[in-house]
């Protein structure tokens, strides 16, 4: 077998066991709220301290990776995540489960800031839109499983179980990216070293965000935590900018890689696309269970379309990408999905299933033509050798984007309905539909969340036309420093 399929294969495995987890764990939030008794802010915090974990670090962990290898470190991120797996499964009071998430969350840092660059170290530029594309089918089908396997094991076993199933995954993933992956780093990073007041303001920065977020969500949008959590968040960022540029002897972002116009443009378009996207299938099972009346899992299966159709066509995006160029079909990608959000903005209480089905589905092609193409844009703009921090960069603004989906969301859908019934839905924990006043006051408040979302991928629509239209064989067209600028 090629170097190139067995970085892939090492890859895929990583990436399969991070869908099946993301998705099973949104199913399986009402036994584990039940079973564990926990609060409001508890529950909403198994999903966010995960995301939380993965955003904050992943840009420094491609930092590390590009010092120390992206072997070495990837490895240590199979091992993690499978260690967090098994103690989440054991986890007794739920602030236990919130900390073994967090650390699931450090594995899966570890696993994404390296995976796209060992990918990019492994295949031709004129290949990774190939590759990349690939990687979409074992998203797509690790979505599916995550889905059809909750059910399954939330009906017929304990939630424990679906944070154990990562630990055969796991292991496998371990043993054979030890036996199969080649040490790689960074050529010129010899010497170098970790820039930790760097990854401290940035943490902290992002939980900032959160907290205030989750408080506003729950709490109010005035109480004095909102505001004191908020309060911190620009010069937190501010500060972490300030110290990169300027004192910073080997900063976590150089950023001399934005002064690469199609390298900004792009990861500043997949931010505002992740933004955009990543709620819509919260909102989806929200609508199902709220007007229609549907389980959790029913409402869940409905949305498989998307997967489906992100496994099926990306590959194709991404090989089309390859031959036609990365802007062109990433272009095609937000179109589509543009049409469709605006279609869900006009959502009914009379709706038919099918139709949503079927706009689930365009929707889903178009994410498989958008994410391989733009992913190869990003990486191809970022110079060779340091691939673990464009890596870490373009996911950590995908990242952010869908920590902000997910309070925008919210946000919109907490200006018609009570944050107690917008609670109950996310949890499962409703039963039946909603009367129809509230029924009337969601749909208000969840068109609004669609128009926003398509306004925002008519944004990185804008972007992506001025980046520059190179073949994706061609080199970057600048240099970027070892150390600080």
């Amino acid at each position: 077998m090629e170097y190139k399929w067995k970085a892939f294969s090492v890859t895929s495995i990583g990436s399969l066991m991070a869908a099946i987890d993301g998705t099973i764990v949104l199913l399986a939030l009402l036994p584990i709220a039940q079973d564990l008794s926990s609060s409001y802010v508890t529950i909403i915090w198994v999903v966010i301290a995960y995301l939380l974990a993965t955003t904050a670090l992943v840009l420094s962990f491609g930092r590390i990776s590009d010092i120390y290898g992206r072997k070495r470190m990837y490895n240590v991120g199979f091992v993690i995540f499978t260690v967090g797996s098994a103690l989440c499964g054991f986890s007794i009071p739920g602030l236990d489960l919130v900390g073994f998430r967090a650390l699931q969350g450090v594995g899966a840092a570890l696993l994404t800031a390296n995976s796209f660059a060992i990918l990019s170290e492994a295949f031709p530029p004129g290949e990774r839109g190939r590759a990349f594309g690939s990687t979409a089918i074992v998203w797509g089908v690790g979505a599916a499983l995550g889905i059809v396997l909750g059910g399954v094991i939330i009906t017929f076993t304990t939630w424990r179980l679906i944070f154990w199933i990562n630990i055969p995954i796991g292991i496998v993933g371990t043993i054979w990216a030890y036996r199969s992956l080649r040490e790689s780093k960074s050529a010129d990073s010899e010497g170098e070293t970790f820039d930790l007041p760097a990854a401290i303001l940035f943490t902290g920065a992002l939980t900032s965000l959160l907290v205030g977020v989750t408080w506003g969500l729950l709490y109010g949008w005035t109480i004095p935590g909102t505001l004191l959590a908020f309060a911190w968040v620009v010069p937190l960022f501010v500060a972490f900018v300030v110290w990169e540029i300027r004192y910073s002897r080997d900063p976590i972002v150089n950023f001399a890689f934005f002064r690469e116009r199609t390298f900004a443009l792009a990861t500043c378009a997949a931010m505002l696309q992740s933004i955009a996207i990543f709620s819509v299938n919260f909102l989806l099972v929200f609508y199902l269970e709220g007007i229609y009346g549907l389980s959790v899992l029913d409402a869940s299966l409905l949305i498989l379309p998307n997967a489906v159709a992100v496994a099926v066509v990306g590959p194709f995006g991404g090989r089309l990408s390859d031959r036609v160029g990365n802007r062109r079909i990433a272009t095609i990608g937000l179109i589509l999905q543009i049409g469709v959000l605006l279609a869900f903005s006009l959502l009914t209480t009379n709706t038919p299933i099918w139709l949503l089905a079927v706009a689930e589905a365009i929707f889903g092609v178009g994410g498989g033509l958008f994410w391989p193409a733009s992913t190869s844009m990003i990486m191809s703009a970022s110079p060779r050798g340091r691939y673990g921090v464009g890596s870490g960069i373009m996911n950590t603004f995908r990242n952010t984007g869908m920590v902000l989906s997910f309070a925008v969301s919210l946000v919109a859908i907490t200006t018609t309905l009570s944050s107690a019934v917008v609670y109950a839905l996310f949890i499962g924990t409703f039963s039946g539909a909603l009367a129809p006043a509230f029924a009337s006051e969601y749909l208000s408040g969840q068109s609004l969340a669609f128009l926003i979302s398509a306004g925002l991928l008519i944004g990185a629509l804008v972007l992506m036309r001025f980046t520059r239209p190179h073949a994706p064989s061609e080199a970057p067209r600048y240099e970027v420093p070892a150390a600080g600028p």
